[in-house]
């Protein structure tokens, strides 16, 4: 089996904690931090954080048309919170100048769930995962008010769709790398190796 190397966009977040459960999963991981660095990776994700800092920061480094032509390019991109929003095609709640990466034809609502001190925990039931729910960390985390055709929605929680797929690029509301269960990112890493060997969904234009 193949160990693809993959990317975690290291502007601001969780990124240890991303490399660390890409590596129980079975890949090679590595910050990335410049553009020249997309090109060495095979997979990128996308970690929480601040988004509208985030979309500065990549401006200010000169990553986001990077960024946008490593999404357009069909290797596979995953993004979790404030990841889910720079995927996002739309938003709602976002600072007037804040930029997003695209990908998911959807729109996010940021912040939705509520601010840092209502933060929770819950069980997500995510299809194409067995072995039965993980647990989703939920802080200052966004959902998915609507989605176009092309997405494949994979969860809800309490009636809001937390967890997205569109042909190589994932999006979920929550945290999974910060509960020890790397299930998601096996997911990703199976996605990556799919797009690597070949046989990968096609990618949206």
């Amino acid at each position: 089996m193949s160990t693809p190397t993959i990317g975690v966009l290291a502007l601001q977040g969780d990124v240890r904690e991303h490399v660390a459960a890409l590596a129980a999963a079975g890949a090679a991981a590595r910050p990335v931090r410049r553009p020249e660095e997309l090109e060495e990776v095979d997979g990128l994700v996308i970690p929480g954080g601040e988004s509208t800092t985030m979309s500065k920061l990549a401006v200010i480094f000169g990553l986001l048309e990077p960024l946008r032509a490593f999404v357009r390019s069909g290797r596979p991109v995953y993004g979790t919170c404030a990841g889910m929003i720079m995927l996002a095609d739309k938003l709602l709640d976002g600072r007037a100048d804040q930029e997003t990466l695209g990908g998911i034809d959807m729109i996010v609502r940021r912040n939705a769930f509520g601010r840092q001190n209502e933060s929770f925990e819950a069980a997500v039931e995510i299809a194409g995962i067995e072995g039965g729910p993980v647990e989703g960390v939920f802080i200052r985390a966004p959902w998915v008010e609507s989605v176009g055709g092309g997405a494949e929605v994979l969860a809800r929680h309490d009636g809001h769709t937390v967890a997205v797929r569109q042909g190589n690029v994932l999006a979920t509301s929550f945290h999974p790398e910060l509960t020890g269960d790397h299930r998601v990112h096996a997911l990703f890493v199976g996605m990556v190796r799919d797009h690597l060997a070949g046989g990968a969904r096609p990618a949206r234009p």
